[in-house]
């Protein structure tokens, strides 16, 4: 099933019911462009790599998380190859409870459950089953533990620039230096803000920003060696190191996690 469009109005309506879920899937990309709302809102997959776009940071997000938006925060949204998902739409009075800031959790089952389940009710209000199911799925979201898959952008314009430059070509190889100079700065002051910022160094922050990357080529079916040459790594084995390093598996059995949880996804649907 096509994950359905949803109506803006019907998003913001108060008639409309407290706890909104859509869910479905497509083989190709796709795409929110930058929007906000009234109600909180919580990404998440099945199957597939979806990114979520903040002012505060970016967010890759296996199957195994979600992101969580609240109410009238900027965002954008877009899946990576072959894709299954849903966003569930929380009513902004309920959201009071519910985490004040964004970020990713870790999607319990019983929560993924309840999502699928929710997504199959007809449009209208609530019965008493669905209250129930609607229920559980704000106390996971509200209990379930927070984990440090993003990546903090920093608020300074300059920084900022550099950020978004190094967000849409990973593998720039310039030093810090150059940078620093590009955005009408002094290596120092980028150096020392960009920790106060985001809580990473500079270095550390490129690097994060390349392995979040990686993880979308890997979910893109991109081959390990392209992805470490194409994103600026002396050699492939290079990368493997350090992708292992941060996430505790190689890239080729982080892919494989990826399409085994695409065939969990199915083999549940069908019990």
């Amino acid at each position: 099933m096509a994950i359905p469009d949803i109506d803006p109005a019907f998003v913001t309506e108060s008639s409309a019911p407290p706890v909104i879920v859509l869910a479905g899937s497509q083989d190709d990309e796709r795409g929110a462009a930058p929007h906000r709302h009234r109600r909180g809102q919580l990404f998440g997959s099945t199957r597939g790599l979806l990114t979520v776009g903040l002012d505060a940071g970016v967010w890759v997000m296996p199957a195994t998380h979600a992101v969580w938006v609240p109410p009238h925060c900027l965002h954008w949204a877009r899946s990576h190859g072959p894709f299954e998902g849903y966003a569930v739409y929380v009513a902004e009075d309920l959201c009071a409870d519910l985490p004040a800031a964004p970020g990713s959790l870790r999607v319990s089952g019983l929560l993924r459950e309840a999502v699928l389940r929710a997504a199959t009710w007809p449009p209208g209000e609530l019965d008493a089953r669905g209250e129930r199911i609607a229920a559980v799925i704000l106390d996971e979201i509200r209990t379930l533990p927070v984990d440090a898959l993003g990546l903090p952008l920093p608020r300074d314009a300059r920084l900022l620039r550099i950020a978004r430059a190094i967000l849409a070509a990973p593998a720039d190889e310039r030093s810090l230096e150059e940078w620093a100079a590009w955005a009408a700065t002094s290596a120092r002051s980028l150096s020392r803000h960009f920790v106060q910022e985001t809580g990473f160094t500079f270095t550390a922050w490129r690097q994060r920003a390349r392995l979040l990357r990686a993880l979308e080529m890997l979910a893109e079916s991109v081959p390990v060696t392209t992805i470490a040459l194409d994103l600026g790594y002396s050699t492939p084995s290079t990368f493997i190191a350090l992708f292992k390093r941060t996430f505790g598996t190689t890239p080729a059995a982080y892919r494989q996690r990826l399409r085994d949880a695409g065939e969990l996804s199915k083999g549940d649907e069908g019990a």
